[in-house]
């Protein structure tokens, strides 16, 4: 469930694409891009321990990211709205025009 607040806030901004700024957060997002995973499906996908995807979905879905589905024994996790994976293409889309810019960029560094 998505909460409405002032997209205008650029701290608001700021503190969303937090959510996408850490390697293992956004490897999650994108093993979810095609449908709904199970943690262990995830952890095949990713190369991520299992407390390290338990720990990291806990965030995402706190941020309203990524949303979790029980079916029988198995929670099914998926991204929470469409918008989530229409901004991931976004950014390959963007990212084929400017990645030497940002793959060259020493102000931004990896952490």
């Amino acid at each position: 469930m998505l909460i409405s607040a002032k997209p205008k806030s650029v701290d608001l901004q700021a503190k969303l694409f937090r959510g996408f700024a850490d390697t293992s957060r956004l490897s999650i997002l994108e093993s979810l891009r095609n449908g709904s995973l199970t943690v262990t499906e995830i952890v095949q996908e990713t190369g991520l321990t299992q407390s390290n995807v338990s720990n990291h979905l806990g965030c995402l879905r706190d941020c309203g990211l990524v949303t979790a589905e029980q079916s029988g024994r198995y929670v099914y996790y998926q991204l929470s709205d469409h918008r989530v994976k229409e901004l991931l293409t976004l950014a390959d889309v963007l990212l084929a025009d400017v990645a030497r810019g940002v793959y060259e960029c020493i102000r931004y560094t990896q952490s």
